[in-house]
């Protein structure tokens, strides 16, 4: 059963607000830390990479390539609103400008600003309802995000739906400014990992190409007393 799309934004809407917060902050936690695999396909190649992650909040993350040994050591930091790539066949570290923030992370199909989680939903983007009911059996939610004005991100329009038993997330599409579809992230195989649901497996999928990136979550364990100062241009550059 469809619905019209209610007259809710997260600035009036607690429940949207409390749902989309929670989706925003389900693979963190307040500290997390754990390993991945993200596997590219494209035209011309393919090539998998094993990677640590770890993050404080919203505002600090870092994440090190492990393999394979030509990019062990690669690694992307945040702290706040300040992002830096340390690169160490040159040996070099590298501040990422706003305007670098939809390149591509080590050739795969995600961005910077996905790695690092630059933009929170519920403080960059108005937040409607457009859709809750019935899909294929299962009953969602489906959201339509428009950014607020002066938000300092990158897409014209994002839609995601969510499952309402567990409150996961499905699908999410991200428009650019002119209203087309750019790419499709799906997220898959729902399992327990460090005492939470999560899903385990992320595809993203341009619009365009017939290529895609997965992300499979291999270990992640929450609340793990990381404090601020573990996310340091020093760590950036250490090889563990």
């Amino acid at each position: 059963l469809a619905l019209t799309p209610a007259p809710a934004t997260a600035q009036t809407d607690p429940r949207v607000l409390e749902i989309i917060d929670g989706v925003d902050r389900l693979m963190r936690g307040e500290s997390s830390t754990g390993r991945m695999r993200m596997e590219i396909d494209t035209e011309n190649w393919s090539r998998s990479l094993e990677m640590s992650v770890w993050s404080l909040g919203t505002e600090h993350s870092l994440i090190r390539v492990d393999s394979p040994p030509r990019e062990a050591g690669t690694a992307t930091l945040k702290v706040e609103n300040e992002v830096w790539n340390y690169l160490p066949r040159a040996d070099r570290t590298i501040k990422i400008p706003p305007s670098m923030m939809l390149g591509s992370w080590m050739g795969s199909h995600f961005t910077n600003d996905d790695l690092v989680k630059e933009s929170r939903i519920i403080e960059d983007y108005d937040v409607v309802i457009s859709f809750e009911g019935d899909r294929g059996g299962e009953e969602v939610w489906e959201f339509t995000m428009t950014p607020k004005p002066e938000a300092p991100v990158i897409w014209g329009r994002i839609e995601q739906q969510i499952r309402k038993r567990d409150r996961m997330p499905l699908w999410a599409r991200y428009y650019d400014e002119d209203g087309t579809l750019s790419r499709t992230i799906a997220f898959e195989d729902f399992r327990s990992l460090g005492g939470r649901l999560v899903p385990t497996r992320t595809v993203i999928q341009p619009a365009d190409e017939d290529e895609r990136t997965v992300v499979i979550y291999l270990e992640l364990e929450f609340d793990v007393g990381l404090d601020e100062d573990f996310f340091s241009l020093r760590n950036l550059r250490a090889r563990r």
